[in-house]
């Protein structure tokens, strides 16, 4: 199988959703900028949520992390499987069968121009037990390609049994598999399935940033140990320490750009301590120091941790941004939003946002890497239709061609 294998291609195409929340059926096209948004309530949060889940399941903690949210019921669709004509137009109300004719499921996957991969969770056949909360997995497929084929299937898991497929086309005798451990985890090493775990690797280095603390306890507001850090975490605790190192081995020209754009005049600058400790420094036009991280108010900190996140010298293959706008004064909504565009020359990006003007800026053409060099953008708006989430413009049948794995 290694010569199949090849390099993974960088970008997802499709992004397919089935019966989370509000999103019974989704199928959303990406390119290599994406900027979702839409009114209050119209799923934004639910696919942002979503694509976490699909990361979590690289780190076998898809089951965990449904049970969190209340069981695999909590979070299934809440509506009809069907909704007709007659419910509509007004003219019946909105009920549900007497009878499931399918089976209940939660689905989650994508494509890109190498792999595919969709999971399939249902309910679970077990009693007696004190995780009841627990879904477990019906079906799972790796394949080549962006849309699933029988013949394109590598990796394969039904039940209980996980196949792999040769160079041949032979499959492999069935290995036992937990009904909770997802074959990304459990399967991915470089002999058995080198597929398994190149797609591992890569669902593994996306990056999710989601509402920075800021508050006057905020860990980026203290001091921190002075260490090279190429990727920010999670909760913008080593910012210091990450501006720095974009400073010396990443693009410190334009990390100079960004600030000088969103403050005229001022400069940053980070400052280290014998006991090898780093503090955050804003220096601004008229004052005779500078101001300290402690000191920053809550819009001007968070923009910090957005410029350490986006020009990170290490990108993500996939880096996803939930509603950046919190806190930022409009004034810094056009800075943010053409550091978005830019990133998205380096690595895939996925912004969830309803503010109409951090949208504007990363969409507006001149943005990012010039004209030529441009990210391919995709514009998706989320709408409600009887309480189902919808892509504005997008009929149910002329979304981007997808098929899931059959149980």
């Amino acid at each position: 199988m290694r010569g199949r294998l090849g390099s993974l291609g960088r970008v997802l195409r499709t992004l397919a959703i089935e019966n989370y929340r509000s999103l019974r059926r989704l199928v959303v096209p990406l390119t290599s900028l994406n900027v979702v948004t839409g009114a209050n309530g119209t799923g934004k949060s639910s696919l942002y949520r979503a694509l976490r889940l699909l990361a979590d399941g690289a780190r076998n903690g898809m089951v965990a992390a449904l049970a969190r949210e209340g069981g695999l019921q909590s979070t299934l669709w809440a509506g009809p499987e069907q909704i007709g004509r007659a419910v509509r137009e007004g003219r019946y109300p909105v009920q549900g069968t007497a009878r499931r004719r399918q089976s209940i499921a939660l689905k989650l996957g994508f494509g890109s121009d190498d792999f595919g991969y969709a999971i399939d969770l249902g309910l679970p056949q077990e009693t007696g037990t004190a995780f009841a909360r627990d879904p477990v997995i019906k079906r799972e497929s790796v394949w080549n390609g962006p849309v699933l084929r029988p013949s394109a299937v590598l990796c394969d898991r039904l039940g209980g049994f996980v196949r792999v497929r040769d160079d041949e086309g032979t499959w492999s005798t069935p290995f036992p598999i937990r009904d909770y451990d997802s074959m990304l985890s459990e399967f991915a090493d470089p002999q058995r399935a080198p597929e398994l775990l190149s797609l591992r690797d890569r669902i593994r280095s996306w990056r999710f940033y989601d509402h920075f603390r800021t508050d006057a306890g905020a860990p980026a507001r203290a001091g921190q140990v002075s260490t090279r850090t190429p990727v920010l975490s999670h909760d913008g605790s080593d910012v210091a320490a990450a501006l720095q190192t974009i400073r010396e081995i990443g693009d410190g020209a334009a990390l100079d750009a960004a600030i000088d754009s969103a403050f005229p005049g001022s400069r940053l600058t980070i400052a280290a301590t014998e006991e090898g400790r780093l503090s955050v420094q804003l220096h601004q036009h008229g004052l005779l120091r500078p101001l300290e991280a402690a000191e920053l108010s809550d819009g001007t900190l968070r923009y910090l941790l957005w410029v350490a996140a986006l020009l990170s010298p290490r990108p993500a293959s996939l880096l996803v941004l939930n509603e950046p706008e919190t806190s930022l004064h409009p004034d810094l909504l056009a800075p943010l939003g053409e550091l978005i565009s830019q990133a998205a020359a380096r690595t895939q990006v996925i912004a969830v946002s309803h503010a109409r003007p951090l949208i504007d800026a990363i969409t507006r053409p001149g943005t990012g890497a010039g004209e030529a060099g441009r990210a391919e953008l995709t514009a998706i708006e989320l709408t409600k239709d009887f309480g189902e989430t919808r892509i504005q413009g997008q009929e149910r049948f002329d979304g981007p061609v997808w098929s899931w794995p059959k149980r």
